[in-house]
């Protein structure tokens, strides 16, 4: 399986994107970066904030499903195959 942190291109830049977009909301919200009037209100902070952990949420779907792809391979049909040696240290007549 590959690593969690080898995500798709496309997840990765949402990922990307919605931290972007948090960070300019907090930015906003504590008068730090000005922005033209719409952007400035508390509704419009909070549509940001909102629109970054959407953005965000595909990372956190993709990994949370190789997580359990990993952890339970019999609920998802990917059941590796192990043949067992004669004299296995792991078999109960040992």
């Amino acid at each position: 399986m590959r690593a969690f942190t080898q995500l798709p291109r496309p997840v990765l830049i949402l990922e990307a994107l919605g931290g972007i977009v948090l960070l300019i909301a907090l930015l906003t919200l504590h008068d730090v970066l000005p922005l033209p009037p719409p952007f400035t209100s508390k509704l419009a902070v909070t549509i940001m904030i909102f629109a970054g952990i959407v953005l965000m949420l595909p990372a956190a779907i993709v990994m949370m499903w190789r997580t359990a792809k990993a952890m339970a391979p019999d609920l998802f049909n990917t059941r590796r195959s192990h043949t067992r040696k004669e004299g296995d240290s792991h078999d109960a007549d040992h």
